[in-house]
């Protein structure tokens, strides 16, 4: 045992030195984390395709199953759940099976014929910063017509209604604040998984990998000195934007380091997984990259970093169970702006994960000890 250890110690020194020394390599880790973190966080934004909402109707009148059904009309708002309790309303927003809800008070009607202005209060995630205040701009958008319409039937010369906004965990809808803490998982992601698909393929190109045969290493313990050191430049490029989020932007940390980091880990596990598949299955450095690349896009794409999960369609959610950073994505923002635990995210996300981990690198120390035979 004492040997196994010293020998993937051994490798993991050789393999920090042969990283640190290749300027193509320490281009990867240290430049693109920070320069993508500032361009991300100052030009990027979302876009949105639809509004998934719920109701908490307290009247149920005839007047807010108008308004509600100007909503419901409408090609933007799906409407998920007709809520019964206050309590239900944190229950869909924690989970993001809900974008916004809709909370109508229990005197809507009345006001409303009465002259007076009714209340509807708009509760947004705030995680998703740009699409609730787009979402939003569109409830005020129905709202206008509403009272447009409302006004040519009743004569009053006030507004109808008046919308009263609250969004969670962002308040003044801050796209920095869902952008950045969106970055640790996604430029980690990019990083690592590119400096571990090149790595086998490297010693190959470079005529190395036949020596490390010779030498008495085990196929497993050659594994663990190649997955150790992504795994800790993973985390390093995971603390940079983390400091950057909270030392440039000052987006306040509300949650647990622990379990943000807990996270990390099985994410890097995965991401370190699919690397090394990847890196088993190509012969040159060329090879990897590519193989790489056509990864990491699509995953990108379709981790809800741009768009939210839920607005795209039942085909592509289904296949992306398989993408680790749509996971990633969801345990740093709900950790960094949520304050989430482990009883929050660990049947959702830390347990596929875990899944998606143990399957990568199992399957790349199947393949691999296959290529050696």
């Amino acid at each position: 045992m004492k040997s196994s250890l010293l020998r993937i110690l051994a490798l993991i020194q050789k393999e920090f030195l042969a990283v640190l020394k290749d300027p193509r390599s320490r281009f990867i880790i240290f430049l693109p984390p920070i320069l993508q973190c500032l361009i991300f966080g100052y030009a990027a934004s979302f876009d949105l395709n639809s509004v998934p909402y719920a109701v908490f109707d307290q009247d149920h009148s005839a007047a807010s199953a108008e308004f509600l059904s100007r909503l419901d009309g409408s090609r933007i708002f799906r409407r998920q759940a007709d809520l019964g309790r206050p309590e239900d309303i944190s229950t869909w927003i924690d989970s993001g099976r809900a974008l916004i809800v809709i909370q109508i008070g229990q005197d809507f009607e009345r006001h409303l014929l009465a002259g007076e202005p009714a209340e509807v209060q708009v509760i947004a995630d705030g995680r998703n910063s740009n699409t609730s205040g787009t979402a939003s701009g569109y409830v005020q958008s129905t709202v206008e017509d509403f009272n447009a319409s409302w006004r040519a039937n009743h004569g009053d010369a006030g507004p109808p209604i008046r919308i009263i906004a609250r969004s969670w965990y962002n308040p003044n809808l801050d796209s920095r604040w869902s952008m950045v803490p969106s970055l640790i998982g996604t430029l980690t992601m990019m990083g690592t998984l590119m400096l571990t698909a090149m790595s086998v393929a490297r010693e190959r190109e470079q005529g190395t990998f036949d020596q490390l045969l010779v030498t008495p290493f085990r196929p497993s313990e050659i594994m663990a000195g190649k997955a150790a050191p992504n795994v800790v430049i993973g985390m390093t490029q995971s603390t940079t934007v983390l400091l950057i989020a909270q030392f440039w932007f000052h987006i306040p940390f509300a949650g647990s380091f622990f379990v943000l980091y807990s996270g990390l880990a099985l994410f890097l596990m995965a991401a370190v997984g699919l690397g090394l598949l990847v890196s088993s299955i190509s012969a040159t450095m060329q090879q990897a990259m590519l193989y790489a690349f056509l990864l990491v896009m699509p995953f990108a794409l379709l981790s809800g970093l741009t768009t939210p999960f839920s607005s795209m369609p039942k085909f592509l959610q289904s296949v992306m169970v398989i993408n680790p950073l749509r996971y990633a994505l969801d345990i740093t923002k709900r950790v960094y702006l949520e304050d989430a635990g482990f009883a929050q995210l660990l049947l959702p996300d830390f347990f596929p994960l875990s899944v998606i981990g143990l399957v990568t690198l199992s399957g790349s120390a199947w393949l691999f000890r296959r290529r050696l035979t």
